[in-house]
Order: structure tokens, then C-alpha cells, then sequence
């Protein structure tokens, strides 16, 4: 049994406030440790030590600070595996599967080694009469982030990265979940050269959130969660005066033109519908085939293939999926199914009853498919967070556009079709933040940004990329002139450069 408390000024730190939280096993629910839940005090002490170690690091030069990211990749690529399988462990996904959660947060720390390049300023000579104009990006000082359980490393490493390599220090309070990677992350960056004090791993709930969102040293806030949540920490933290960025829930639908490579188009739905068990932001979990006759053909193609997906432990390397994080999870997911066949949807896979034999205490669900939902239904208004796709049938490309463009959510779609003209005015008109076109999963590589429209996204900046070094950086404008160029007198106008 794992005591797992916090990680503040570069050493492991047991929790002082009397509560704890269950570290569980999906796969077999089992209780595998206990994790610390801080109280405002403990978060304040993290912040402290924060606050003290930054202004050395900000002043650090950036190619020194990129070192430590160059580093830190060694580290985690020598215990590449172990890292996987203890986010398999704690997560429930497959351990291919966690390592590709792992895999995408390190493409952003690679990405962030470019930071000497990327702080660079704008430099004008001679703006006006012996006048030099210049900009500079500078850290803001203690910044935090709060992450969710289904990607234990990528989203923490998405936020960290970034905010580290422009000189900020850190406090993430990531999922209680599942909190053993990124208490590893912070060790490793340790490892390679980060000071301690910039990284800091404060684990806990509501208390620990609402401390961060209420310290005045904490200058921004990332999170990434369901839209309710993310709601209350925008605009809480607003409120505060905090620059904030919150990243919320997704109801991503994929259009299937009557040209589309069918074969091409259930893959794709079956690993992006099913993978992970459907606990991902970026999960299609709307299928929008155009024309009876496509929907018709999806259906025959798609039921036989969700049949036969293989549920298992996160230890099996054939695994397509394995269990839900907890078994709160699986009975919502399950009482979605349930709505779903009061609403009148056809559910034609129903994967409820599923049971592991040798995990029979894990919390595991097969692959279930309706077919006919339609938009007034709420299992197609709400994201479930499962292993559950549901198919809405459209008359005509019109339709089919119309579908995600006026959902609540807005985070990504996909369109698969042959037709380059189709596929060029959907990008275009479409109102959702990330589209595919036959790519079912849009999720940017490292250098582009991540980021959701509408009740999947709250702030002016997304994650990763370039918008990254924005929202971690404050711009300072330095307007210059020495003694041989000032004349005599004082001016009672506003300057200008004529």
C-alpha cells in the first residue's frame, strides 16, 4: 500500500491535513495506495516556496533552461515502460495506450526546448528621432495548473513544459485518481537540473482547487476537465483577477460522406469511438453518416466490429480498451444507456452486461452502439465519457454541418469523404475549434494549438504551441532615446514619431 502525499521544494512531503483518498486499480478494484488531499494551508506553503525559487529561475538564460528539458527526455525514455505501466495501473487504459499518452506530452516538451527562439521580442531601430522601440517576453511569476485523470502525463506535461521553459514556477494539482505519474514528472525533472521549489505537486480536491484559485501570488490558472468545472474555476479565477485558460467537456461528431472509404471510416470510428474506453476530450462518440444508403452501410459494417472489440486489463497487450477509472464512472456510463433506450434511441450493441472473468470486481463495460439518436435526446446533448457511439443520420451535407455547428460543445470534428471541395467548405464553415479531415482524432501536433469553441473552451488562448508562450508570458514595450537625441524644453503634446 502506496502513502503518496505531495512533492513541494524538490523532496516528497507527507500531507498534513488528516485526509486522504483512495488510489484504486481499475482493473481488478483493488485499492493500490492512499493519496494526501491538501487544505488551503498546504497549498499556501507550496506557493511560498514557489514564489521564492522562481525569480532565480526566470533569470536563468532560456538555452540553460532548454538543458534541462533536453535532460529530462533521457530520463523519461529510460523508464519509458515503468512510466507506462503505472499510469495503466492507476488510469485503467492499455499500457500501448498509455504510452501514448505519454508520448504526446513529451512532444510539447520538445517543442518548449525552443523557448530561447520563441521569448524572442520585436525590435524596432529608429522608430523615431533617436528612438528605439522594443518588446520583451517576460514570466509572470507562480503560475498552476489543474489536470484531469484520463491523461495523467500528456496534460500535465502540455501545461508544464511551456510554462516552465519561459521562466514561471509551478504548482499542478493534477487528479487524485491517479496522481503516481506526475509525482514521477516532477521527480525526473528534478533529475535533470530543475531547481527545487519550480516544480511543485500538490495533490487533493475542491479545497486544494479553490486555494489556487484564491491565492493572490498564483498570476494564471490552466485546467482541463468538464465544462461545469471549468466554468467555475474561469470564473472564479476571473474574478481574482487571474489570467485563466479552462479547457471543458466535448461531444465530437465525425461526418461520413456518401464518397467516403467505408473500410477507412469504421476503423477510424472504432478506435476513436472505443479507445481508452471512450474517457477522452478528443472521443468521437457521434457518428453522422449522410444519405440512408451511407447509414445503412455504416451500420452493417460498424455492429459486427463493436461485437467483437476486446475489453480487458490494462496488462493485456491485446486489449482494444480496458476498464473505466472508477465504478462511479461506469454506473454513469451505464445509466446513460439506459436513458438512451427511454429517449427511443435503437441500441443495436449492448455492452452493459459485460464481465471479465478473473477481474469481476474491475469496472469494465463493453463497446455499446445506438443507432437513430437524434438531437433532442439527451445521451446526444451530454457527454457520456464511455465506451458508447451513437450514430444520428442526416439527409444531406446541410444537415450533417448543421449538427456540430450548433452543439453546446464545440472541441473537435472530423469529415471523411473524397470530395476536396466538400472537405475544404466544411473546414471552413464549420463552428467547432479542431476539425479532421479523414483524420478522426484532430488533435494538433506540438507546435499548432490545442483548443475547443463554444462549452469546450473558456479563454482567449489555447494550449500548446505558440499560444502556450503567450499565456505564460507577460509583453513589456520598452520605448528608448538617449541624451543626444532629446531636445531642450519640455513637450506638453502627446509624443509622436513624426
Amino acid at each position: 500500500m502506496r502513502d503518496i502525499g505531495h512533492f513541494i521544494g524538490g523532496k516528497h512531503v507527507a500531507g498534513t491535513s488528516g485526509r486522504t483518498a483512495d488510489v484504486l486499480q481499475p482493473m481488478d478494484g483493488t485499492v493500490q495506495g492512499k493519496v494526501a488531499l491538501a487544505n488551503a494551508e498546504e497549498m499556501r506553503a507550496a506557493v511560498e516556496v514557489a514564489k521564492a525559487a522562481q525569480p532565480a529561475w526566470a533569470a536563468t538564460n532560456p538555452q540553460r533552461r532548454a538543458r534541462v528539458f533536453m535532460k529530462f527526455l533521457d530520463l523519461v525514455h529510460a523508464e519509458y515502460d515503468s512510466l507506462a505501466e503505472l499510469l495503466a495501473r492507476e488510469h485503467g487504459k492499455t499500457i500501448p495506450d498509455a504510452k501514448g499518452d505519454i508520448q504526446r506530452g513529451l512532444e510539447v516538451v520538445e517543442f518548449c526546448i525552443g523557448a530561447p527562439h520563441l521569448m524572442k521580442g520585436e525590435f524596432t531601430d529608429g522608430a523615431g528621432p533617436g528612438i528605439d522601440v522594443y518588446s520583451m517576453r517576460q514570466a509572470l511569476g507562480v503560475v498552476a495548473g489543474i489536470t484531469p485523470f484520463n491523461f495523467p502525463a500528456m496534460i500535465p506535461l502540455w501545461k508544464i513544459a511551456p510554462a516552465l521553459a519561459v521562466g514561471n514556477a509551478y504548482i499542478l494539482k493534477p487528479s487524485e485518481r491517479d496522481p503516481g505519474v506526475p509525482m514521477r514528472i516532477a521527480e525526473l525533472f528534478i533529475e535533470a537540473g530543475l531547481p527545487a521549489g519550480i516544480l511543485n505537486v500538490v495533490n487533493g480536491d475542491k479545497e486544494a482547487v479553490d486555494a489556487i484559485l484564491d491565492d493572490p501570488d498564483v498570476k494564471a490558472i490552466g485546467f482541463v476537465g468538464s465544462t461545469p468545472i471549468a466554468h467555475y474555476i474561469y470564473s472564479r479565477g476571473c474574478a481574482n483577477g487571474k489570467r485563466v485558460q479552462c479547457f471543458g467537456g466535448a461531444k465530437n461528431h465525425m461526418i461520413i460522406m456518401p464518397d467516403a472509404d467505408m473500410d477507412q471510416a469504421v476503423d477510424a470510428l472504432i478506435g476513436a469511438g472505443y479507445g481508452s474506453a471512450g474517457e477522452r476530450c478528443m472521443a468521437v462518440s457521434v457518428a453522422v453518416p449522410v444519405g440512408k444508403q451511407t447509414a445503412d452501410r455504416l451500420i452493417e459494417a460498424l455492429v459486427p466490429r463493436v461485437e467483437s472489440l476486446k475489453v480487458g486489463p490494462s496488462t493485456d497487450p491485446s486489449a482494444d480498451f480496458g476498464p473505466l477509472v472508477t465504478q462511479q464512472a461506469l454506473d454513469r456510463v451505464k445509466g446513460y444507456v439506459d436513458l438512451g433506450i427511454e429517449e427511443g434511441a435503437n441500441l443495436l450493441v449492448d455492452g452493459r452486461d459485460f464481465k471479465l472473468q478473473g477481474y469481476e470486481n474491475g469496472y469494465y463495460m463493453g463497446g455499446c452502439l445506438f443507432d437513430n439518436v437524434t438531437p433532442d435526446m439527451r445521451i446526444y446533448k451530454e457527454e457520456i465519457f464511455g465506451p458508447v457511439l451513437s450514430v444520428v443520420r442526416a439527409d444531406n451535407y446541410e444537415d450533417a454541418l448543421r449538427l456540430p455547428s450548433e452543439h453546446e460543445y464545440g472541441n473537435g470534428v472530423a469529415i471523411f469523404t473524397r470530395d476536396g471541395d466538400a472537405a475544404r467548405d466544411f473546414a471552413s464553415r464549420v463552428q467547432v475549434g479542431m476539425v479532421g479531415i479523414n483524420v478522426p482524432i484532430p488533435v494538433p501536433i506540438a507546435y499548432y494549438t490545442f483548443g475547443g469553441w463554444k462549452g469546450s473552451g473558456f479563454g482567449d488562448l489555447n494550449q500548446h504551441g505558440t499560444d502556450a508562450f503567450r499565456f505564460y508570458t507577460k509583453t513589456k514595450t520598452v520605448t528608448s532615446r538617449w541624451p543626444s537625441g532629446v531636445k531642450d524644453g519640455a513637450e506638453f503634446v502627446i509624443p509622436t514619431m513624426g
